[in-house]
């Protein structure tokens, strides 16, 4: 498996930092026809050193780990791509440590959750782009005055969100956007079910309390 790891990871670095142009920001990038064998079958393969069954996975997961990674890091694309590309680097060094004890995606969010995290605590905060928002508060048609309270609303959104902390703004993009399930967000962040109750509950009133003009 470490054999020839450089060369391979060069080779998930280009394809990490291509997600973004077959990516989107909705569900549908989860809805693509999906003709591969499960993920404990491709893990099995990529364990035996077949490439192609991690090919398979970065087709199958990366969309959804780009587009989580994208909103942790406030939209920059040249970062996303960077947590995506050191996640599946990682993923393929240590897919022998993966026990199934959970499912293969909670395993990859949990490692560009990790890799966000590093990121950021290298860098000052950054506000999460309008563009994300659009999905959470969507623009208006043809009605001007509405497009701009739509934006304001995104503004302030995008203000609150990246106030939050980085557990609690984690907790509440898997919770609200990918619609994980208390469990799974549980193991992708490595804490309780109650500790993910915990940090949505907060994380929830601290979003409220900053959007209280907009109620």
């Amino acid at each position: 498996m470490r054999r020839g790891v450089a060369t391979w990871s060069f080779r998930v670095a280009g394809r990490a930092s291509r997600l973004h142009d077959v990516c989107v920001l909705d569900d549908a990038a989860d809805d693509v026809s999906d003709t591969a064998p499960p993920d404990h079958v491709l893990v099995r393969r990529v364990r035996l050193g077949e490439r192609s069954a991690f090919d398979a996975i970065i087709e199958r997961h990366g969309p959804g780990m780009y587009r989580f990674a994208l909103r942790m890091v406030g939209g920059d694309r040249t970062d996303a791509g960077e947590v995506v590309q050191e996640a599946f680097i990682s993923a393929w060094k240590n897919i022998t440590t993966f026990e199934a004890r959970s499912t293969l995606r909670t395993w990859l969010f949990s490692l560009v959750s990790r890799r966000a995290a590093d990121l950021q605590r290298k860098r000052r905060p950054t506000p999460v782009s309008d563009d994300l928002l659009t999905v959470i508060a969507p623009a208006a048609r043809h009605d001007p005055l509405q497009e701009v309270m739509d934006k304001e609303l995104v503004a302030a959104l995008q203000a609150a969100l990246a106030e939050l902390p980085h557990q609690q703004r984690a907790v509440w993009l898997l919770r609200e956007v990918e619609q994980m399930s208390y469990d799974d967000i549980a193991t992708t962040l490595v804490m309780t079910p109650d500790s993910v109750r915990g940090q949505l509950h907060r994380g929830r009133k601290n979003l409220a309390e900053r959007m209280a003009q907009w109620r």
